[in-house]
């Protein structure tokens, strides 16, 4: 991911009219509001069910857009909001200083949301419930304010189930997948299913959870290797990572990578997309997933195939990451170009 962190700004700037679009104030002249709450969905068997999940906007004006974010698996809502270094690496609090609302929600399954029976956890089941929560905040159930765009962010698994949400549903103005291609590393995710994950009740912390043997997480140690390039890791990431993880249903992973990935939802998503990926993804890039992530140049050739024009793909690669891109040393590059893009292609402007 291209090296060091922008440098930040003292001085607190009035907003000023650039291209067409607001430019925020200075990341550090803004304040940021967070909330839990809890939204109304349905459950994979009809049932009423409950998506928990974490609210961030800046003071004054509610912006006109938010964005919905969607975790990986053996992940929750902290990958976004991860309690370290909160200034550095979070995705929420550092948007929102830039202007920008977001809405991580935790997955069925997992973090404050219901835990149904793993097996019927299936991906038109998570789909829909992100769909639900789309209704909820177009019609201001979240903090009040009816949003006029909704953009949609999905990280590897949960991309795959962002991809299924819009190509199903339409109800949303762009799209953002970061931590995936469509043709994974079958040798490397063989190797981290085989040695990296266990049965979530064997786990030490998660086993307090219940005793559903098909709610998976990773082995104590396993996320260094397989989400994380060690030159561009701060070690206190990780054990925060560690430190907040969760489980995954096995049958819904297994349906979002097929038909969510392998078998593209992508190829019927009509509104704009990122792909965002990091260079040293050892899950989705590199020889064994025919996928040459040196530059967003490389990338885009091999994923294009698998979208419409309609979703003007756009890629973007950030040097030196791995699988968990937003977790890295120099993450605010890609969330600078996740702003750019939100502002060039979806016409998302700040207050």
């Amino acid at each position: 991911m291209r090296m060091p962190l922008k440098l930040a700004t003292a001085m607190a700037a009035c907003c000023v009219l650039l291209g067409g679009f607001l430019v925020a104030a200075p990341a550090e002249a803004v304040d940021v509001r967070c909330s839990d709450l809890d939204l109304p969905v349905t459950g994979p068997l009809g049932e009423p069910a409950t998506v928990h999940g974490r609210f961030c906007l800046p003071d004054g004006p509610a912006p006109e857009a938010v964005q919905l974010l969607v975790h990986g698996g053996t992940y929750n809502s902290a990958y976004w909001d991860l309690p370290y270094d909160p200034d550095r690496y979070s995705y929420q609090r550092d948007m929102a200083k830039h202007g920008y609302a977001t809405f991580a929600a935790d997955q069925l399954g997992s973090g404050g949301s219901s835990k149904p029976a793993s097996l019927p956890l299936l991906l038109p089941v998570l789909a829909r419930s992100m769909h639900e929560v789309v209704g909820h905040l177009r019609a201001g159930r979240v903090g009040g304010t009816p949003f006029e765009k909704v953009v949609i962010v999905g990280h590897s698994v949960g991309s795959g189930i962002v991809a299924a949400e819009a190509s199903t549903y339409h109800d949303v103005d762009g799209v953002i997948l970061t931590g995936m291609t469509h043709l994974p590393s079958v040798p490397a995710l063989t190797f981290g299913v085989l040695f990296g994950l266990q049965p979530a009740f064997t786990d030490g912390r998660l086993g307090s959870l219940g005793s559903d043997p098909l709610y998976f997480t990773t082995k104590p140690g396993a996320r260094a290797g397989l989400f994380y390039a060690a030159e561009n890791t701060d070690p206190r990431v990780i054990e925060a990572d560690e430190a907040t993880k969760d489980q995954v249903s096995v049958p819904g992973m297994g349906t979002v990578a097929v038909f969510g990935i392998v078998l593209p939802a992508t190829k019927d998503i009509r509104v704009p997309v990122l792909q965002a990926v990091g260079s040293e993804d050892i899950l989705f890039c590199g020889l064994f997933a025919l996928r040459d992530c040196s530059s967003a140049e490389s990338l885009r050739p091999a994923e294009a195939p698998f979208y419409r024009p309609e979703a003007e793909l756009s890629t973007y690669v950030l040097s030196g990451a791995g699988h968990s891109l937003a977790l890295h040393r120099n993450a605010s590059r890609y969330r600078d170009a996740t702003r750019d893009w939100l502002k060039e292609k979806v016409g998302v402007a700040v207050p």
